[in-house]
């Protein structure tokens, strides 16, 4: 049986009232300007102290005053996370608090994230009785394009921080159960582009020219065979490509090829190596044809590896609000990514899921256009960041 705190049960409607707000104004990575205002807003009618993180995150912070705490509680941080931007998708739902911004939709569930972190900030600033040191809240933009987590990273104000805990809504989870493993559970997102330079020439002379269409055929299909080669075939990595252009007419040899793709891995060490041997592999190919190659990567996500520490608290937090039975501790790591990772690599953390499924419509995947979640997992959510942050400001 779900025991949700108390008072944030209570306030389940404003928590509700927030998250249809978010869900009937979604805004892309890196232009969330009026989700930004609304939460600071929120913020600001709480009474929260917040700074602007970047252009559209904001960092919130609550200081406890318990009485009879330690110097050691007094000084201690933790940080919680939601992310607020949504996806270039059109909403195909038939619930009637549809998606106002054409084209935008809260189809992976931040709309959630963040309503739930409000409806624990509610909490928290009303009871900073119960816990000593400072609750760090961020509400992160850019997830989805890997953009915001540095952010928060390189401005300073997570000096100290001791622990760092975030979750995301899962539609393959019944609601009222939560996830909560430790170690590698989410790859690393790299995101590179190969451009492949050449040399025009007739096809019917193709000795006068340099094939970059030719040569970069040949890269993308040995990129296949690196991982099949070269990595302990019990570890997942996945180099895909999902992209390759080149050529403007059938009889002109191309000089110039562009391809695209992902690197996902589950270690620090494996995405280093085989960022690396991708860029090794396509220069050595190229060389072969008289080509050369350009390499560029972009690093969208560490691998999401969480602490043990950090996740048998969320063990203990979960099993509070859904029961010991409810808390899955084992699971399967997904190849998908998330920008939480990266505040992982620089604070000890971890990352849970929480179910969000009580009916077919509640089951449709993540970015699908016809995601939509149970509610009752709102309170549920709240109620596990007040638990997390409890037991880390206040154990012994």
């Amino acid at each position: 049986m779900v025991q949700v705190i108390p008072e944030i049960q209570a306030n389940k409607e404003q928590i509700v009232t927030w998250r249809r707000h978010f869900h009937q104004h979604p805004e892309p990575s890196l232009k969330e300007f009026k989700t930004a205002e609304k939460i600071q807003e929120i913020l600001t009618d709480l009474n929260v102290p917040f700074e602007k993180v970047g252009e559209t995150g904001t960092l919130g912070t609550i200081t406890g005053t318990k009485n009879d705490a330690t110097q050691s509680q007094r000084e201690r941080k933790v940080l919680l996370r939601a992310d607020i931007d949504a996806l270039e998708i059109t909403e195909a739902t038939s619930h009637d608090y549809p998606s106002l911004n054409e084209g935008i939709m809260h189809a992976c569930g931040h709309d959630a994230h963040n309503s739930g972190l409000l409806g624990a900030v509610a909490y928290l600033v009303s009871h900073r009785e119960q816990f000593a040191g400072t609750v760090l809240v961020a509400f992160q933009q850019a997830e989805e394009i890997g953009s915001g987590a540095y952010q928060f990273i390189e401005s300073g104000l997570l000096d100290g921080v001791g622990q760092v805990f975030g979750m995301h809504v899962d539609p393959a989870l019944p609601v009222g159960t939560i996830q909560a493993v430790p170690g590698p559970t989410m790859a690393s997102c790299d995101i590179f582009t190969i451009n492949v330079i050449g040399k025009s020439a007739h096809v019917a002379r193709p000795h006068t020219g340099v094939d970059a269409l030719a040569a970069g055929a040949n890269i993308v299909t040995e990129l296949q065979n690196l991982v099949s080669r070269l990595l302990n075939p019990l570890e997942p990595a996945v180099i895909g490509i999902g992209k390759f252009t080149s050529g403007t007419r059938y009889n002109i040899v191309s000089n110039h090829a562009k391809i695209e793709g992902t690197l996902r891995t589950l270690s620090h060490e494996t995405r280093e190596r085989f960022l690396a041997k991708i860029e090794e592999t396509a220069h050595d190919i190229a060389k072969v044809f008289g080509a050369t190659i350009e390499f560029e990567n972009y690093p969208a996500a560490a691998p999401n590896i969480n602490d043990e520490d950090a996740t048998l608290r969320a063990q203990r937090a979960g099993a509070k609000i859904v029961g010991e039975a409810n808390v899955i501790k084992q699971s399967q790591p997904s190849m998908g990514s998330d920008d939480f990772a990266d505040f992982l690599t620089k604070i000890p953390g971890t990352y849970a899921r929480v179910g969000v499924s009580s009916s077919e419509e509640t089951s449709y995947g993540l970015h699908h256009e016809k995601f939509n979640l149970d509610e009752d997992v709102l309170p549920i959510m709240a109620s596990f960041h007040v638990e997390f942050a409890l037991d880390y400001l206040n154990q012994a």
